[in-house]
């Protein structure tokens, strides 16, 4: 809680106001009904006076003047602000000519310019498609928010652009959608590298990919049940032998997954056979950079790919198969997803093991997270204690995924609703069921009402992270 608050009073467009020394001139405004116009802030986020719109001339105690950023200018005792001036019109007017020049056909650009008289750019326009004005919020909400940074600025002068590092396929990216959802232009061209997936492409995805009844938690499914293999795998060992006879029957040429390198810490490999695929059985509870895979083994050659992930890898890798499948029609992506309440920082909860089960995590022989807990086998024995207790260990980005059970995915798998050693089994589209054609599993009955309570706490949770960003956006 602050203390020690100091209020000061100032005066805005002649109003006398009292206010909190050190608050923005634009948020004080605000309260007194002031509209400054702004494209590059958001209240959730630090201030950053890219766009400059929201310039204001101000007069300090000597009778100064200046033009400022209202967005992040402290007010003090004694300062007047105008936010109509001749000069700030002016330079309002000007910036305005610039940002249209550069984005002539985005319609709040032209909206803005259009209040102060601007109907046309009297500058050169490079590229009359062009829809970013370059005001950062997408990678500040990436970085502050979600805390993955995926994007950022690249290159300077008329080249500067916000892109993945080195203009490839994100690793970092969790399709969250949190750089769209704050992005005032609408912009195309930070999705290049980057997957946002928004309400507009699930449906996409559910209409291109999925099969079945639509449920509000669950997504699209056709088939729910509980099933136990032969192998020792995670809970039953399913989404390995699903792997396996789809690998022998030809559905994928090829399928990423995580295994364990050095210790517990995992990472993604390409499997182009069963030895490998038997490998990297077992779930790591974290999420590893596996995107880039895709990039590599498409331009292989490879079109029948096969992926096993979490629900922010599924996402990824759905908005991935939609921005190619144009240019390789004949592309497959065979997801199956993992249920995934949050994922691990691998150094986070190795520090966090061995304050709270006083072992090394690098020496288990197996994880699991089962009916609220955290367990590792490690030396024979089992140790385990309550999943909130490793809070800290929380991998950045999971507190903003609503998606629980994988929806995007051919086939989801997890252990909720399912009895010790068996996996629950949702069936999502036609060639997720023929991946679990003839395998030679024990099937049993999943109970849906212990997946719908995750899923709506998930939900939940990531709705109140969000609700901020999205009020935070200026008003249209």
């Amino acid at each position: 809680m602050q203390t020690n608050l100091e209020e000061i009073t100032l005066k805005i467009n002649g109003i006398e106001v009292n206010a909190i020394k050190g608050t923005s001139i634009l948020d004080v405004a605000k309260k007194i009904g002031i509209e400054i116009p702004t494209l590059c802030h958001n209240s959730e986020l630090i201030p950053f006076g890219s766009c400059r719109v929201c310039s204001v001339e101000i007069t300090d105690k000597r009778g100064r003047k200046k033009i400022v950023t209202s967005c992040n200018y402290p007010v003090f005792s004694g300062l007047e602000v105008d936010t109509k001036s001749q000069k700030t019109i002016i330079i309002r007017k000007l910036l305005l000519e610039l940002l249209l020049a550069r984005c002539p056909n985005v319609k709040v650009i032209k909206d803005l310019a259009k209040e102060y008289g601007i109907e046309q750019p009297i500058f050169w326009t490079a590229d009359p498609k062009e829809d970013c004005i370059l005001c950062g919020l997408c990678a500040r909400v990436c970085e502050e928010k979600i805390g993955v940074s995926a994007i950022n600025f690249a290159n300077r002068g008329i080249d500067r652009e916000v892109t993945a590092p080195y203009h490839t396929i994100s690793d970092d990216c969790v399709g969250c959608g949190a750089c769209a959802i704050v992005c005032p232009t609408d912009s195309k061209k930070v999705r290049i590298n980057t997957y946002p997936m928004l309400e507009g492409d699930y449906k996409e995805v559910e209409k291109k990919f999925l099969k079945g009844n639509l449920d509000d938690l669950l997504g699209v499914y056709s088939n729910l049940f509980s099933a136990k293999s032969a192998i020792d795998g995670q809970d039953g060992g399913v989404a390995t032998v699903t792997l396996l006879s789809g690998f022998e029957r030809g559905l994928f040429d090829a399928a990423i997954v995580v295994k364990r390198s050095i210790g517990y810490r995992a990472e993604a490999i390409i499997a182009e056979n069963s030895k490998e695929i038997l490998n990297a059985r077992g779930t790591k509870y974290s999420r590893v950079k596996m995107m880039s895979h895709i990039g590599e083994l498409v331009e292989r050659g490879k079109r029948k790919i096969a992926i096993v992930g979490t629900p922010c890898e599924v996402r990824t890798a759905r908005k991935i198969q939609l921005q190619l499948i144009d240019k390789y029609p004949d592309l497959q992506i065979i997801i199956i997803g993992l249920f995934c309440f949050e994922a691990f920082d691998y150094e986070k909860l190795k520090q966090e093991t061995r304050r709270i089960l006083n072992i090394d995590l690098d020496k288990a022989k197996k994880t699991q997270i089962q009916k609220g807990k955290f367990i590792v086998q490690l030396n024979g024995n089992e140790y385990s204690s309550k999943i909130r207790d490793f809070h800290n260990a929380i991998q950045a980005g999971c507190a903003y995924c609503g998606d629980f059970a994988a929806n995007l995915a051919d086939v989801s798998v997890g252990s909720v609703g399912s009895e010790t050693g068996f996996s629950t089994i949702l069936v999502r589209s036609p060639i997720g069921a023929e991946l679990l054609k003839n395998l030679n599993i024990t099937k049993g009955e999943a109970k849906k009402e212990e997946i719908i309570k995750l899923a709506a706490l998930k939900k939940k949770r990531a709705n109140k992270n969000l609700s901020p960003i999205i009020k935070g956006l200026p008003k249209s």
